[in-house]
Parts: C-alpha cells; structure tokens; sequence
C-alpha cells in the first residue's frame, strides 16, 4: 500500500483533523439512518485510544458555499455521541476564531465536529487559502471519506499536502476491499451491473469488460442490450439511441474474452405497479404492449452458476425493478447465492451503490457480503478505472 494507516502515525498528543462522512438522512432534525455515522466509530475511537485528539471535519447535503441552518452538523452531536460513546463538542465553524477556540479547549477523550465544510464556497474550489486555515487547527490528518474521495477538495485532497497524512479505519477498508476485488482479484471474476440507462454507465461497463471474465447486465440497461440484439422488448424502459454503443461493448467484451450475460428469459407486465398481472416469457417473445420489469427464473439459475464458478464478485445495480413486488425476485435471488458462496468462504463479494444498498438489505444477502461500500459515486468511479483525487492525495 502507497498510503500510511492509523498504525504508522504517532498520535499521542496530536491534533487529528479527520475527514468523515456523517452526510446521513434527517427528518425533523432526527436521524433516520445512521450507518454513515456508526462506520467513523472505528477511526475515532483508535485516535483517542492512541491519544489523540479527534478533529472532525464533514459536509452535509448542498449549501452552495453558504451557511444554511438545517444544513448545520449540529443537529448530529447527540447521534454521534451515542455511537461513538464520548464526548462530542461543536463549534460554529471549520476555520477562523471559533473553530481555533474549540480546538484549544478540546481535553482527551473529547471529540470536537466542526460546522459544514461546504458553508464556505472555497471547499468544494480546494482553495489554498481554506485549507491553510483548516490545516492550522491540526497536526495529523487522517482521511476517512472514501466516499468523498472522487472530490477534489478542501477538506479531502487540500489538507494531505499540507500535514502528515494517513487513511482512516474505513477508508482502509474500502481500498483494501476495491484492491481484492479490482485490483488484485481471485479469478475467475464476476461484475453484475444493473439501473436503468447505459449512458450513465458506459465508461464503468467499458471498464469492467478489461477486467472482469463475465459481466452480468441487469435492469433496464439489459433491455437496451437485448434491443441490440434484435430482440423485442415491447414498451420496456431501454435506451434506443444507445443501441450502437450496445453493440459496441459487446464486441469489446467478444475481443477480449469477456463473457456478456444477458436475461435468458423475462418477467413481463402491462403495468408498473407492485403485483400487477405478470407472465415470465423468453427473452426473445416479450409482446408488444408488454414492458420487461425483472429477469425470469432461467436468467437466475444462469446467474447462479456463473457465481458457482466465480472467485470474486463486485456488484452495482439490480436486475430488476426490485423496489415493487414481485419484480424484485432476480435480485433477491442471485443476491442470496452470492452470499451464500461468499458466507462458505469461496467467495469475495464487494457491492456498492445506493440502489445496491438498498436492494442487498431488502434480501437479506448484506450481511453475508464480504463488503459492502455506502461511497456511490466515487465507488463508481473507482469501477470506472478512475483515479479518486482524495486516494491519490494520500500517495504522494
């Protein structure tokens, strides 16, 4: 590994600026999912244990570079408190004489959270002059946003030029588990890539067919690949104008070895509605006033022995419209095979993406999953074969 971990830093004493995400859903000022918080616990509760002091630096939602009140991490102390089991102090901003204040009154085994890094326009701009302020309030900084890495910002690539840097217990996590799935696999490989469009995934897929030694399409974007192949696909959701790009990756894939698996047969319906009528035909018989909504049980026992065979796995996107019953069935089913394979210890499987998430804790499969990332974007970009600008700060 090009970057240090907590273990090679000496702490004690230190000021840590550590970058976390706690970006979390609020309703009426209470937290409605803390995982992004509960996953900091780790990093924070090593640097106090090392003893240093826990500066915490995070944006939270958009404010455009100004303060905004429900936007203020404030709201999140007593959520942080309960999880991290210490102290949590707040000060009204990330720089300047308040910030400067807290910072001298933190003692051991205190936490301080600064205000939203994004109140001030120069963070998202990685404005020199925001991170000289910020970096004066530590002596270490420790990034532990992976989620936030593919910006190039203030408070995730700015301030590892500026101070004695290291990776954060998740954002340890996170590149080791990318590093095993990607980077250094077990082979034979397998990459299920589902959601609707393949516009928004054409650099990911065009990727994953160099890398991976089958490629698993799901959703909406297998509707465009069997189009592609002639096949109807009545009123189905698909994009028509990506037809070529389809055809595109296919051969790609052919040139390289890359085996493309594509729904053998299809679950079909009238309506998009939880338990509307519904018939499973094959992929080559969808009718006219039909619309494809989930891939059939022929497509899943398909899938099942690709992953039989499979060492690793990464996964972003269902197989069908998993939200409403029983269009959820091809998710929830390859889902539990996956973890399955990978609960018996023949199996690495690394998911990320909200819908993936999402689709993963509805079946049960997550916690059988060997990792599972909360970062969507920049787990996506890291799929695409990009360099996150907040990893690559770490390296240097």
């Amino acid at each position: 590994m090009a970057w240090k971990t907590l273990d090679q830093m000496d702490l004690a004493g230190q000021r840590v600026l550590t970058r976390v995400d706690i970006n979390v859903p609020v309703v009426d000022g209470a937290v409605t999912d803390a995982t992004r918080i509960t996953r900091i616990v780790p990093t924070v509760r090593d640097i106090l244990a090392a003893g240093g002091k826990p500066i915490l630096l995070a944006h939270f939602g958009r404010p455009g570079g100004k303060r905004v009140d429900n936007l203020s991490l404030q709201q999140l102390v007593p959520t942080l408190e309960q999880a991290l089991g210490a102290p949590v102090l707040f000060a009204a901003d990330c720089v300047g004489p308040a910030a400067q204040a807290a910072v001298d009154a933190l003692q051991d085994g205190q936490v301080l959270l600064l205000e939203n890094t994004r109140f001030h326009k120069g963070e998202t701009k990685n404005d020199p002059d925001l991170t000289a302020q910020m970096a004066a309030l530590g002596d270490v900084f420790c990034s532990d946003a992976f989620s936030a890495a593919h910006r190039a910002h203030c408070s995730t690539t700015g301030l590892a030029a500026l101070l004695p840097s290291c990776a954060g217990r998740l954002m340890q996590a996170e590149l080791s588990a990318l590093e095993s799935a990607l980077g250094n696999p077990r082979r034979p490989v397998t990459a299920v890539v589902g959601g609707a469009k393949v516009s928004t995934k054409l650099e990911l897929l065009s990727n994953l067919v160099e890398k991976v030694d089958t490629l698993v399409i799901g959703g909406g974007m297998a509707n465009t690949f069997l189009a592609a192949q002639g096949k109807p696909i009545g009123t189905s959701l698909a994009e028509r104008l990506m037809i070529d790009t389809a055809n595109g990756i296919m051969t790609k894939a052919e040139g390289l070895n890359c085996t493309i698996l594509l729904p053998r047969d299809v679950v079909v319906a009238r309506r998009f509605e939880a338990n509307a009528p519904h018939e499973t035909v094959p992929a080559d018989q969808c009718p006219e006033d039909a619309m494809i909504l989930d891939a059939g049980p022929e497509s899943v026992a398909a899938i099942d022995a690709v992953f039989q065979d499979s060492k690793t796995l990464i996964w972003n996107g269902p197989l069908g419209a998993f939200e409403i019953e029983p269009f959820d069935a091809a998710t929830n089913a390859a889902a539990l095979k996956a973890a399955a394979r990978t609960a018996s210890g023949d199996l690495i499987s690394v998911a990320g993406g909200g819908d993936t998430v999402a689709a993963l804790n509805a079946s049960g499969a997550a916690r059988d999953f060997t990792y599972i990332s909360t970062a969507g974007g920049a787990f996506l970009e890291w799929m695409e074969g990009k360099t996150l600008p907040g990893v690559a700060a770490l390296e240097a």
